[in-house]
């Protein structure tokens, strides 16, 4: 075979593997499908205003008390997110993810005939854990893709694209179908997971990289620089979700409308998107981590920082915006960052954990600090961490791209 047929076998994104149809481990269909697979067990939280407003319309449940039930599904997805870091190198993660992804489907069904708030609770707990543990495969698998920082860009590209088409689209439906329709919506997502599960590749487990030779002397990546990146990922999804979850209220303690905070917040989930492409786009050159991730940090630190004016309408958008953008990109950079450090996943997983408590503890901070509507005690909070995030993800990414530009002079 000379060189031009491989390259042409290699952009075909469907091969023959063993008798079976596969896609190609390099190719793009293979990073839907794993951002699929890796979405079915969190996109609750892409869409947690509308499964909120669902049960406050549908059921007639307190806002805090629809509150607690979405705060149920994301402490229980990081129960589920810890246990998948002791199993995720010791078994048949397809045979797995069939079954976690069918238990999935059936409590989202159940989920659609429980009007009781405490055994609602209860339920939306264990598809947590179970959605949790699919996550945590699911990051492990993508870990071990060839271009990790590019497949975590389609990660956070599925689950911004499809979280902002059903923050636009389930409100208008709920008055017609009542609350099921987002349970509804959550089974058609994780049925698309299931159906892609078979075309996946293996991925068997490689050999982990435990050391570094950088220089004269040998440094353990899974050691202090994991743990930097790992604590950067948790202050970055805090400092964020706190603020948004309250994101409404704030505008409304500004006399802000309502029409114009839900298209705020709609076209800010869109504008997520151009995060996950330009991750997508970045990885593909050699610009290195350090640089995007600093500028990226920085942006959504400035942005988060300008909500404290949003008195005008226009910087309370352009912030949501520009928040919206850098999210998506900045956190697929981090997880990226620990994909490269650890290829086995089991690290991964571990940062699928940081991530969720991240996102679980933002909102929890952001309700003991927030007072009589103290947004502004709640930003600035934000904003300090943010710049600690900044601080603590810089090491790790300059060994990286030192790393990088030795392979690359080798």
């Amino acid at each position: 075979m000379n060189k031009h047929d491989k390259d042409n076998n290699e952009s075909v994104n469907v091969e023959i593997k063993s008798g079976r149809y596969c896609f190609s481990e390099t190719g793009t269909a293979v990073n839907i499908a794993l951002a699929f697979l890796t979405s079915a067990g969190l996109f609750y939280a892409n869409i947690m205003p509308v499964l909120v407003s669902g049960l406050v319309e549908g059921l007639g449940f307190s806002q805090k008390t629809a509150g607690i039930i979405g705060s149920a599904n994301i402490y229980g997805a990081a129960l589920g997110a810890f246990i998948s870091i002791f199993i995720v190198k010791r078994i048949k993660w397809k045979f797995v993810c069939l079954i976690l992804l069918l238990l999935l489907i059936s409590i989202d069904i159940i989920s659609m005939f429980v009007s009781n708030a405490e055994s609602l609770i209860a339920v939306r707990f264990v598809h947590g854990s179970v959605g949790g543990l699919i996550v945590g495969i699911g990051l492990s698998i993508t870990a071990r893709t060839k271009n990790a920082s590019k497949a975590f860009g389609y990660l956070l590209l599925v689950q911004f694209g499809c979280g902002g088409l059903g923050v636009m689209l389930i409100p208008g439906l709920i008055p017609d179908y009542g609350h099921q329709i987002v349970f509804f919506v959550l089974i058609v997502f994780s049925s698309i997971a299931l159906l892609t599960l078979p075309f996946l590749p293996a991925f068997p487990v490689r050999k982990a990289t435990v050391e570094l030779q950088l220089g004269i002397k040998k440094i353990k990546l899974y050691r202090s620089p994991v743990l930097l990146v790992l604590l950067a990922i948790f202050l970055f999804q805090a400092s964020n979700m706190g603020p948004y979850a309250y994101i409404v209220g704030l505008g409304k303690n500004y006399n802000i409308d309502i029409a114009f905070i839900s298209s705020s917040l709609g076209i800010a989930a869109w504008m997520g998107i151009l995060g996950s492409l330009l991750v997508v786009f970045l990885a593909s050159t050699k610009c290195g981590r350090t640089i995007p991730i600093v500028i990226a940090v920085f942006v959504t630190l400035v942005g988060t920082g300008c909500l404290l004016y949003s008195e005008y309408k226009w910087v309370y958008f352009v912030a949501n915006c520009v928040v919206g953008i850098t999210w998506a990109f900045s956190i697929a950079y981090l997880l990226g960052m620990v994909a490269e450090f650890d290829k086995a996943g089991q690290m991964a997983a571990l940062a699928g954990l940081a991530s969720k408590l991240g996102l679980a503890s933002g909102p929890m901070i952001a309700a003991l600090v927030l007072g009589d509507d103290d947004y502004k005690i709640l930003i600035t909070l934000a904003v300090v961490a943010l710049f600690v995030c900044l601080l603590l993800a810089i090491y790790p990414a300059l060994l990286l791209d030192r790393r990088e530009s030795k392979v690359n002079v080798l």
